[in-house]
């Protein structure tokens, strides 16, 4: 892929990951000043989705991620950046309001998912299960759809099987588990980390802001690991 190209697939996700709706060529002309036409950004639209990195909803709308897309923008844009500040602190703070190692493990869980506005899901020790901010998960758009709710609260009924899945190699660093990947449903993206015995992570739709989520699950690793 070159530079205009990739350029072009990174402010199609970004927009997408923003809007939760297709993104027209007229639009990113404008909006990124690409110095192309709308007929050129449609071009290079076309090779991108025979390239399976994108897809077309309606014939005459725009464009949205495959799964195969969020990987790629996953493995190229992706990258480790420091948690910002304010975060951070609230993180520790959490983290430091209760002696207790589970109280305080899920006053971090509960402080991401109002952080992220997504869920998290926590495995404590070798067999508690706990998960908080559904509430922000079935807001979402994609969640609307009562069958992708139900199918989704079925997974959460198997949470202790799910999280197993995940527990079977340590994750020192977040992992980010997409589409196919996720344990928790193919419309869902997820990123985990161990935190000793336990495991954390932020589940949400697959179009998710991986790279804030990333920057968080950092802060949050730092923060356990020098407890």
């Amino acid at each position: 892929m070159d530079e205009r190209r990739s350029t072009l697939f990174q402010a199609i996700v970004e927009e997408y990951i923003a809007s939760a709706q297709p993104v027209g060529s007229q639009s990113l002309v404008s909006r990124y000043n690409l110095e192309v036409s709308p007929a050129t950004v449609r071009n290079w639209c076309a090779e991108l989705e025979e390239e399976g990195l994108l897809m077309q909803p309606h014939t005459s709308g725009g464009r949205v991620p495959t799964e195969q897309g969020f990987q790629a923008y996953v493995t190229r844009f992706v990258v480790p950046k420091a948690c910002p500040k304010r975060e951070r602190d609230l993180f520790e703070r959490a983290y430091a309001s209760d002696a207790d190692p589970e109280r305080r493990f899920k006053a971090l869980a509960k402080t991401l998912a109002d952080t992220s506005e997504l869920a998290v899901v926590a495995a404590l020790g070798e067999a508690d299960t706990y998960y908080t901010g559904l509430s922000y998960l079935f807001s979402q758009p994609e969640f609307r759809d009562w069958q992708r709710v139900v199918s989704l609260t079925e997974v959460l009924d198997r949470l202790d099987d799910a999280l197993l899945k995940t527990r079977t190699v340590r994750l020192d660093d977040p992992r980010i588990l997409l589409g196919s990947e996720c344990p928790f449903g193919q419309a869902c993206g997820v990123v985990l980390l161990s935190a000793g015995s336990s495991m954390i992570g932020v589940l949400g739709p697959m179009r998710m802001d991986y790279q804030s989520v990333y920057r968080f699950m950092l802060g949050v690793r730092d923060i356990i690991s020098l407890s």
